[in-house]
């Protein structure tokens, strides 16, 4: 069983392709594509950690998207869920506003929002978040990470490829014991 994470997809949002320049000719079009990616590696088994934004105005319900997904799916509430989970709250494993997890003994914090500074940053622990829209990629602060769609090829990252890339990283925190 794999781990994955993700965000920012917001399944069925005609704005958003425009707005992030997604490159897509519409939603439907969008929808397929991140769907087809999500599950060229998130397998049935496997476990994805989806940092808010799921859905956003659309036609189509969250069920709908649920339903064509691979993987258990673990919701970190976004800023625009909140629509979507008055109808499928129910299908997600789980919801929080914020979540500590550690999968295969790393401790990573997970939230929708950026944080300067997390719990046992200056021990090594992972920030991975969401919301904007890969606008700080080019400031990468230590372990913290936008595993946004638009910042991953559209698609979830594994717990893997986040260790490997954070073993290229510093960690600025690790100075400040």
């Amino acid at each position: 069983m794999a781990v994955f994470f993700t965000s920012d997809t917001h399944f069925g949002h005609q704005a958003i392709i425009h707005l992030k320049k997604r490159g897509f000719a519409s939603a439907s079009e969008m929808d397929e594509s991140l769907i087809a990616n999500w599950n060229a590696v998130v397998g049935p088994g496997d476990t994805v950690y989806h940092l808010g934004d799921f859905s956003y105005r659309n036609t189509r319900s969250g069920a709908d998207y649920l339903d064509a997904l691979n993987g258990t799916i673990h919701l970190i509430e976004g800023n625009h869920d909140q629509e979507m989970l008055k109808q499928d709250a129910a299908r997600f494993a789980s919801i929080s506003q914020i979540s500590v997890i550690e999968p295969h003994g790393q401790l990573i914090v997970l939230c929708h929002y950026p944080m300067r500074e997390w719990d046992r940053a200056w021990r090594g622990s992972w920030h991975l978040f969401g919301h904007v829209h890969g606008r700080l990629d080019s400031e990468p602060l230590g372990y913290s990470l936008d595993v946004g769609v638009d910042s991953h090829d559209f698609r979830p990252w594994s717990f893997g490829e986040i260790a490997e890339l954070f073993a290229t990283r510093d960690n600025p925190f690790t100075d400040r014991r």
